[in-house]
C-alpha cells in the first residue's frame, strides 16, 4: 500500500445527504483511500432560520445512520468551516477534502475561503457537481452570457442529457482511527422551534429512503394528473419533493429522469413536473450569475418602489400569524406552522397579498419563510418572492394582483383546504386546524375559541391600493 492510498479523504457533506448519485462521495469511495465523512454546523448553517436549521440537522443525522449501514459513520463538528476542517486534517492526517458544490452567495463565499485556506496548507481540494442538473455556467444563451428569461432557459435545459445517475455507494473504507464526534443532540437545534417542533416533526419526510419512496409514489400514482391537480391545495396533487431536494436527499437528476420516464409512458402531467424542475434550475442559474437576487431587487429600478418596510404594523403581524381575515392566506400560513410546508399555489397567494394588498416589502416575507419552511431553499425562496412582487426575473406583471377570495373559490371549491387549517367558527375543527394553536408561541395568546377576524385589508381595497401605487411608479 502506498502512502497516498493510506491517506484519508475528508468528505464534507452540506446539502447532499445521500449515498446514491453523489459525485463527491463516489469520487472519494472510488479512490480506494480511507474516507471520513463530516458534517459541520458552520457559519452558513448557523444563520439559517429556526425550521431550516433544525431540518438540516435532522437530515444530517439520517445521513449518518445511512453511512453506518455501509460500514462508515458521520463525524459531527461545530464551528467555522475552515477552522474545523483544518483541525480534522491535523487530527487525521487527511490529504484531501472533497464536497458537492453549492451556488448561493453565502455558500460560495464560505467554500472559496475554505478552498483557498486548505490549498495554502498543501491539502488537495476537490469540489464536485450534484445539487443541480447542470452547472450554472454550463447553460449559456445563444447571444452569450446567462439566461435572464425562463422559457428559453427551459428549452435549453430540456434539450440536454444530464447523464445516468451514479450508483449508490455500497462501502467506504474506514480510517485507522476515527476522530471524535460531537453529539448533535447536544446542539438542541429544535430549541428555537419551541413547542412547534413536536407538531411539525410528524409531517417531515427525512432521509434518502423516504425521498425515494416519495418519488416512487408520486410517479406511480399522481404524476399523470399533476398538471391540473397541482393547483388545488386541498388534494394530494404535488410531489412534495422540495423538502428532499433542498437537503440533497435525492438528486435533481434522479427526479428529472423519473419525470422523463413518466413522459415517455404517456403520463400527461410529467411535462409540468419537468417544468417545475427546470424552474428550480433557473433559480440557481440566476442566483449564481446575479447573487443580489437573494437580498436585493433583481430589477434595480424597483429600488425606488415605495414598499412599506415597517414590520411592526398590525396587518403584518396578522399576516405572520395567519389572522388576516382572508381565508386562503390564513389557511396557508397555518399549514406552514403545522407542517413546515406550504402548497405552491398558496405561496403565490400569501406573497401577492403581502406585497400588493398590504404593500409590504417582499424581503419581509422572504425572511419569514426562511424561518418557517422545512423546504427552505435560498434560490427558490428568493425567486418566488421576487416573481410575486414584480421585482424579479420573469415576474408577474405589476397589474396582476391575485384575488385571494376568488382564488380560493376556484382552487378550493369544496372548502377542503380552508376547512383543514382554520378552526375558528367551525363546529368540529379538524385536528390539523387545532394543531396550529399547539404550534404557535404561547405568548401570541391565540385560541380556537377566538372569533375569526374581519379582513385587515379586503381583496378589493388592497387591489385598488396596489394598482394606484404601481401606476404612480416613476420607472
Amino acid at each position: 500500500m502506498t502512502g497516498d492510498q493510506a491517506t484519508p479523504i475528508l468528505y464534507w457533506t452540506r446539502r447532499d445527504f445521500r449515498l446514491g448519485d453523489n459525485p463527491a462521495l463516489t469520487w472519494a469511495a472510488e479512490s480506494g483511500r480511507p474516507v471520513i465523512p463530516v458534517f459541520v454546523l458552520d457559519e452558513v448553517a448557523e444563520r439559517h432560520g429556526a425550521c431550516p436549521r433544525w431540518r438540516l440537522g435532522l437530515g444530517a443525522e439520517a445521513f449518518g445512520a445511512a453511512l453506518e449501514r455501509v460500514g462508515s459513520r458521520l463525524v459531527f463538528r461545530r464551528g467555522r468551516a475552515l477552522d474545523v476542517l483544518r483541525a480534522l486534517v491535523r487530527e487525521t492526517g487527511a490529504g484531501a477534502v472533497c464536497w458537492g458544490r453549492l451556488y448561493d452567495p453565502d455558500s460560495l463565499a464560505r467554500d472559496r475561503a475554505v478552498e483557498a485556506g486548505l490549498q495554502a496548507d498543501g491539502v488537495e481540494v476537490r469540489s464536485h457537481p450534484g445539487h443541480v442538473l447542470f452547472e450554472p455556467w454550463e447553460i449559456e444563451a445563444n447571444s452569450g452570457g446567462f439566461y435572464r428569461v425562463y422559457t428559453p432557459f427551459r428549452k435549453s435545459v430540456g434539450g440536454r442529457d444530464p447523464g445516468a445517475p451514479l450508483k449508490p455507494v455500497r462501502a467506504l473504507r474506514p480510517p485507522a482511527a476515527w476522530p471524535q464526534s460531537a453529539d448533535p443532540a447536544d446542539w438542541a437545534l429544535a430549541g428555537p422551534m419551541r413547542r412547534g417542533a413536536a407538531v411539525v416533526r410528524p409531517h417531515l419526510n427525512v432521509g434518502e429512503d423516504a425521498a425515494a419512496g416519495r418519488l416512487a409514489d408520486f410517479t406511480e400514482h399522481r404524476i399523470a394528473g399533476y398538471r391540473t391537480r397541482r393547483d388545488f391545495p386541498g388534494v394530494a396533487g404535488t410531489s412534495r419533493l422540495s423538502e428532499n431536494l433542498t437537503h440533497g436527499e435525492i438528486s435533481a437528476r434522479t427526479c428529472w429522469l423519473a419525470g422523463m420516464r413518466a413522459l415517455e409512458e404517456g403520463k400527461a402531467g410529467a411535462e409540468a413536473f419537468l417544468r417545475e424542475l427546470a424552474w428550480r434550475e433557473f433559480a440557481y442559474h440566476l442566483v449564481y450569475h446575479t447573487p443580489r437576487i437573494v437580498s436585493e431587487n433583481w430589477r434595480e429600478a424597483w429600488d425606488r418602489f415605495p414598499w412599506n418596510e415597517d414590520r411592526r404594523r398590525p396587518e403584518i403581524r396578522a399576516w405572520t400569524r395567519g389572522r388576516t381575515g382572508i381565508r386562503f392566506v390564513d389557511a396557508a400560513m397555518r399549514e406552514m406552522f403545522v407542517t413546515g410546508h406550504m402548497h405552491n399555489r398558496a405561496r403565490m397567494i400569501v406573497a401577492s397579498y403581502l406585497t400588493k394588498h398590504l404593500m409590504c416589502h417582499w424581503k419581509t416575507g422572504l425572511e419569514w419563510f426562511a424561518d418557517c419552511l422545512a423546504d427552505w431553499d435560498p434560490a427558490a425562496n428568493a425567486m418566488g418572492w421576487q416573481w410575486c412582487a414584480g421585482s424579479g426575473p420573469d415576474a408577474a406583471p405589476y397589474f396582476r394582483v391575485f384575488n385571494p377570495v376568488t382564488q380560493l373559490g376556484k382552487f378550493d371549491p369544496d372548502g377542503a383546504y380552508a376547512g383543514r387549517w382554520i378552526a375558528e367558527g367551525a363546529a368540529r375543527p379538524s385536528a390539523d386546524a387545532l394543531a396550529y394553536f399547539d404550534a404557535v408561541p404561547e405568548c401570541w395568546g391565540l385560541s380556537p375559541d377566538d372569533a375569526y377576524p374581519e379582513p385587515v385589508v379586503t381583496a378589493e381595497a388592497g387591489r385598488k391600493r396596489a394598482l394606484a401605487a404601481y401606476e404612480a411608479r416613476d420607472f
